[in-house]
């Protein structure tokens, strides 16, 4: 906030904020008619989609009282956008860089605070960008802009060539928020510096342990120095500086590849080691799980840059001694590391043998009005411990990040690194700002060589770059262009770009216009990023890189897909670009739900094929010129999610694609790792009934492997006072917060006995043995594919019986997905357990008998109310029998495979580490109505947990909700710990922490029953109860049926007292679009073309 003065003697106080589309009505309310005399005719609204930088300040009413647009090009069509810097320095200045250079494009004010708000305006630009030098301006012959004393005219070279009449004018950094000036601290900077240590005591002391100024002022010496920054003789910060770190322990908690281990490179090194992934669970599965976290996350590196400062300050660049890093392994600003990497005999870790190359910043204390250029500090530093390249900063996970390390490279961490901070790490290198980007030449491809031989992708980098240089266009005849980042004439970065061809399908497929307003873009403005390359130590720059990228290509969006592919037990992207250290700077966009289009029956009415055409699905990242200088919030709070269950998958899809920020510490334990990333094992999913939460090209457009780290293994503890999960009983990984959402599985059911009278008190109970191996409960897709292939090398040539037990509809589409694998229905017996309080299998009696006759049809022994009593086990441990309590007698069947789904509960790792942890567990884990555990730092979501008994509601649980849902809810409640401009989407009610929340998606169940039924039913979240008792109250609003359940075109469709659809229940032979149907729900009737009308005047027979 800012005061202002008025010409008058008026005041005002202002905020500056970012301009917003919602600002434009207010913006074109300043315009007077000299405005396009300065300016030229403005249109606001494309001014600010192509704007870099757009201000706006507002009053206490909330009224904008001025506003300023930058762009990275001159105003006026000086010149080309992409040739500005020549023309500058031949007629102004050498000074301007397209790195350090502004134009403003349009400024407006209230009259009477112009002078004010122009000079806010300026210095909130320059406390934002610290690269930022210069603003200029320029201006049509005879005219003049009242903005005080802020800018200045610049005086055109001799002999000027250029006669069209505008002046230039310039506003450099040092008249609104100079450069500090850093020097050695001296006693007698104590008093100054102890006002501002004073108030932020309690902040430092929890950033960087307890210290005594005094102890640090007068500790100076080899091993550590003491800088202050002063402003017109005063002290106005201060930092502590100690050449003694901890490498060896550095190295075993961070991926320090890109920095040589943080020493001094030596021929005896080791950077690279093989890699040999051994984690719980099959060898094959976690191979491929940790390159597809640790491809997918991390990002290129290529050659370094060994800088040293000479004794007359300047800094040079050495080729000689580059800090490399291999993209398999390492990566400098995402989240995810390679985990539990060991092979037989042990952890495997690159060796670095050379003295430290690294000192640290122990402390800094900078008063609030400087600390944006508290990068300042790091000249001196640098040149107080000249034998040292690097200089890190260790920072707790919970604290933000402040405007120093975002200068930084931030190491990343391995997940069971418990050393509880954050490394951030900055070479020397960076200091250096002739970062320059140009358009690349035949004569770099040398250095563009240099730059990727260490990269696992480099071929495919070297080769696109060989295309542009020798065609300028790709294999398909689109255009290429490249570009190339130098320091010191080394090339330090690449680019590879194309033009976006498929933008019409970019449109359709994903919510892109929730960053750019799509009808202000031409279609050669957007670019497609096919590679993007740059130097760890000019890791800063990036965000500059891509702004020039877009400058000199003419662009004003650029495009990054990260496509996923799964062939034969191989994570291979013959599809996919290379990995891009630009991805932190890119905002993930999120998909579009596409409607099912009948495309033969819509004939030339079809949408076009630019539109529906199927291709290989694909995350989408992306970036835009109002976009590339706007930092995300970083978030580096641990955040573990335990499970991979839809309620988790909901929750961590939340969080990355969250606006303003960015989580680098998401850890996803699960069984199996991320689902989605194996289409043979989803193809078995029909199994189960499925909740049409989340499908595989859900997955393919989320791309979790991009943003989430993933543990491969079963919790199997949790250590709430160090704040640790243990993970398969030997890893350990530590979280700031815990989510629980293991969700229930069906575990295996121990007989109770042959004698009756012990059914009722024993039924059902947990089998605690070893279960044989041809027993099966199924519970994800894995285990679904692991069946299968069971079933195909053992059971199907073979004879014998397969039971399937249990008394969910997870009995009927399993017995069908039998049938489909060629086995007899014969040889399949279809054992029925007592009905649980949820009631039947299939809530509709009518389509329950249906599917009975086609079992019978088919073959299939149904066998119904019977409970479990005995099995015996052959030679090999295998089931060979098993035996049933019916209400009559004793039921024996022959048995070959035994399909288990008649209890599903906690599973009793899950609920032993809950228990042992002494969290409340009450049947399942108790939680309160925003998802809280007894314990502050764990949350649990999704059918796992119930809601505390203060409630009085213990028949109603997550398990009534749409997972997916309760996901989302679970992420925005914890969003108020991170987001400080978070605002929840409507105001709590008093007294509503003593209420159960109610949500209101649809819960979802689909899948093929016997007979081949395509069978899908919607209905409302509630207490399940059979169709006839809900249609039992005489005000239970309107029901719509067409066909017969037996003819195989049954739809039922069912509407509230309020003409709201509640319930839609499908049972066809044919495949039917499900997301089409489940978008009815909650749709008024009128909104259906008056569907209840014309069904009562006799228009529809069939809803199909």
């Amino acid at each position: 906030m800012a005061t202002l003065t008025s010409s008058r003697g008026d005041t005002e106080v202002v905020t500056a904020r970012r301009t917003e589309s919602c600002d434009v009505p207010g913006i074109i309310s300043l315009f007077t008619p000299f405005t396009e005399r300065l300016f030229g005719r403005i249109d606001v609204t494309y001014l600010l989609e192509i704007s870099n930088l757009a201000f706006t300040l507002c009053n206490e009413k909330n009224e904008v009282v001025a506003h300023a647009a930058l762009l990275d090009y001159p105003n006026w069509n000086i010149t080309d956008q992409s040739d500005w810097e020549p023309f500058l320095q031949k007629n102004y200045t050498d000074k301007c860089t397209s790195l350090n250079t502004l134009f403003v494009h349009l400024f407006v004010a209230k009259e009477e605070y112009t002078a004010g708000c122009s000079q806010e305006i300026v210095r909130r630009a320059f406390l934002l960008l610290p690269e930022l030098q210069f603003i200029l301006l320029f201006l049509p012959p005879e005219k003049k802009l009242d903005m005080g004393n802020v800018f200045e005219r610049m005086t055109p070279a001799p002999g000027l060539f250029w006669d069209r009449g505008f002046t230039l004018l310039a506003c450099p950094r040092h008249r609104c928020h100079p450069q500090l000036f850093v020097r050695q601290a001296r006693m007698e900077d104590y008093d100054d510096l102890m006002q501002i240590w004073t108030p932020q005591s309690e902040t430092l002391k929890e950033t960087y342990g307890e210290y005594l100024l005094v102890d640090l002022i007068e500790r100076e010496g080899e091993e550590s120095q003491a800088a202050v920054c002063e402003v017109g003789g005063t002290a106005v910060g201060f930092m502590s500086l100690c050449s003694q770190v901890n490498v060896s322990l550095f190295q075993e908690c961070f991926d320090l590849g890109p920095f040589q281990g943080l020493c001094k490179p030596r021929p005896e090194d080791i950077p690279k080691v093989p890699r040999k992934l051994s984690v719980q669970g099959d060898k094959d599965e976690n191979n491929d799980e940790s390159q597809e976290s640790v491809s997918s996350q991390n990002l290129e590196h290529g050659p370094g840059a060994d800088t040293a400062v000479q004794e007359d300050g300047a800094v040079t660049v050495s080729q000689t001694e580059l800090p490399a890093g291999d993209v398999s392994s390492t990566g400098s600003e995402g989240s995810a590391a390679p985990l539990l990497e060991t092979d037989e005999e042990g952890d495997l870790h690159p060796v670095y043998r050379g003295a430290s190359n690294a000192f640290c910043i122990r402390l800094l204390c900078i008063d609030e009005k400087y600390e944006t250029r508290s990068v300042d500090f790091l000249h001196y530093a640098f040149s107080v411990f000249p034998d040292r390249d690097l200089c890190v900063i260790l920072v707790p996970h919970h604290i933000p990040e402040f405007p120093l390390i975002r200068s930084f490279v931030r190491a990343v961490p391995s997940c069971t690194s418990r050393l509880g901070r954050e490394l951030y790490v900055f070479h020397r290198a960076g200091l250096l700002t002739s970062f320059n980007v140009r358009k690349a030449t035949t004569n770099d491809l040398q250095g563009v060589k240099m730059l990727v031989e260490t990269l696992s992708l480099s071929e495919g980098i070297w080769n696109d770059s060989k295309i542009f240089a020798e065609a300028r266009m790709d294999p398909d005849g689109m255009p290429v262009q490249a570009f190339v980042a130098e320091v010191s004439d080394q090339i330090v970065g690449v680019s590879v770009t194309r033009d976006e061809m498929d933008i019409e399908y970019i449109r359709s497929h994903y919510n892109i216009e929730d960053f750019i307003n799509f009808y202000h873009y031409q279609q050669e403005e957007h670019a497609h990023l096919c590679h993007f390359v740059l130097n760890p130590a000019f890791h800063h720059y990036t965000k500059y890189f891509l702004k020039e990228i877009l400058r000199l290509a003419h662009k004003s969006s650029l495009y990054y897909p990260i496509y996923p592919e799964y062939v034969e037990g191989k994570f291979q992207r013959p599809c996919a670009h290379s990995l891009t250290s630009a991805l932190h700077y890119m905002a993930p966009v999120r998909p579009r739900r596409q409607i099912v289009y009948p495309l033969e029956e819509f004939g030339v009415n079809a949408p076009s094929e630019q539109v529906s055409k199927d291709q290989l699905l694909y995350s989408l990242n992306h970036t835009n010129r109002k976009l590339v200088l706007e930092s995300k919030v970083c978030i580096n709070t641990r955040i573990v999610v335990v499970g991979a269950s839809d309620v988790g998958i909901s929750f961590l899809e939340t969080l990355i694609f969250w606006p303003r920020l960015k989580f680098n510490n998401l850890i996803l334990i699960s069984i199996h790792g991320l689902p989605g990333k194996d289409p043979q094992s989803s193809k078995h999913r029909r199994f189960l009934i499925n909740s049409h939460c989340f499908n595989d090209e859900d997955y393919a457009q989320m791309s979790l492997c991009s943003w989430v780290n993933v543990v491969v293994g079963k919790m199997t503890g949790i250590n709430r006072t160090a704040k640790y999960v243990v993970v398969s009983g030997e890893e350990k990984v530590p979280y700031d917060y815990l989510v629980l959402c293991t969700g229930q599985s069906y575990q295996a059911l121990a007989p109770t006995g042959p004698e009756i009278s012990e059914v009722t008190s024993k039924w059902p109970q947990r089998y605690m043995e070893k279960v044989p191996a041809n027993h099966f409960t199924l519970n994800n897709a894995q285990d679904c594919l692991e069946a299968a292939r069971w079933l195909e090398e053992n059971f199907i040539s073979s004879k014998g019986n397969v039971i399937v037990y249990g008394n969910t509809i997870d009995i009927y589409t399993t017995v069908e997905t039998l049938l489909s694998l060629g086995i007899d229905g014969s040889r399949i017996h279809l054992v029925q357990a007592p009905l649980s309080s949820a009631g039947a299998c299939i809530g509709d009696a009518a389509l329950e008998r249906t599917v009975l006759e086609a079992l019978s049809g088919a073959g299939v022994a149904v066998h119904a109310d019977s409970i479990l009593a005995q099995w015996g086990q052959g030679d090999h441990g295998l089931i060979t029998w098993a035996a049933f309590t019916t209400a009559t007698d004793l039921l024996r069947l022959q048995c070959s495979a035994f399909f288990s789904f008649a209890y599903r509960t906690v599973d009793y790792e899950t609920f032993k580490a809950i228990n042992d942890s002494c969290l409340v567990f009450d049947g399942r884990l108790v939680i309160d109505a925003k998802f809280h555990t007894s314990d502050v730092s764990i949350r649990a979501a999704g059918p796992l947990t119930k809601f505390s008994r203060r409630y009085y509601r213990d028949d109603l649980t997550h398990s009534n909700f749409n997972s997916k849902e309760i996901g989302f809810e679970l992420a925005v409640s914890m969003l108020s710990l991170f987001d400080p401009t978070f605002q929840p989407s409507s105001k709590t009610p008093e007294g509503s922490d003593r209420l159960i929340p109610m949500y209101r998606r649809c819960k979802v169940q689909g899948g093929v029953l016997p007979g081949g039924y395509n069978y899908l039913h919607i209905h409302k979240p509630e207490i399940p109860v059979p169709l006839d008792v809900e249609l039992a109250p005489c005000d239970h609003g309107v029901e719509i049926v067409t066909g017969e359940a037996g003819r195989g075109n049954y739809f039922r469709i069912h509407f509230d007292r309020y003409s709201m659809v509640d319930s839609i229940t499908c049972f066809s032979k044919e495949p039917f679009p499900v997301s089409n149907y489940i978008c009815l729900y909650g749709q008024h009737e009128r909104l259906l073309n008056d569907l209840y009308y014309r069904w009562k005047a006799g228009q529809l027979t069939d809803l199909y």
